[in-house]
């Protein structure tokens, strides 16, 4: 499984790179803090395949790295995509390294 730093997709973000950012979180916890993409739940993912874009490079997050990195893995396995990246140490660990202001929980 490949995974991307939050301090390497902060790059992204700033250079307007064309990519797609998947959020495998529940609706109620992206409430209360998000740094974007498209939600598409973690039980949800495997019926979404249509979503997932196959011809870029797509970033997959949850809270800390599990969830998103469980997804990566199964998309890996059952569906052979080859272009995903879990985004290490989730949503808290962008709080932590690129933006204070976010929210934890």
């Amino acid at each position: 499984m490949k995974e991307i730093t939050v301090k390497e997709l902060k790059a992204l973000f700033d250079s307007k790179a064309d990519f797609q950012l998947i959020d495998v979180r529940e609706p109620h916890e992206i409430a209360i803090a998000t740094i974007g993409g498209e939600n598409i739940p973690l039980g949800t993912v495997l019926q979404n395949t249509d979503k997932i874009a196959e011809d870029k490079q797509v970033v997959i997050y949850c809270r800390s790295g599990k969830r998103s990195g469980d997804a990566v893995l199964a998309l890996e396995q059952q569906f052979g995509f080859d272009n995903l990246y879990n985004l290490k140490g989730g949503i808290l660990a962008y709080s932590d390294e690129v933006d204070n202001s976010l929210t934890k929980y």
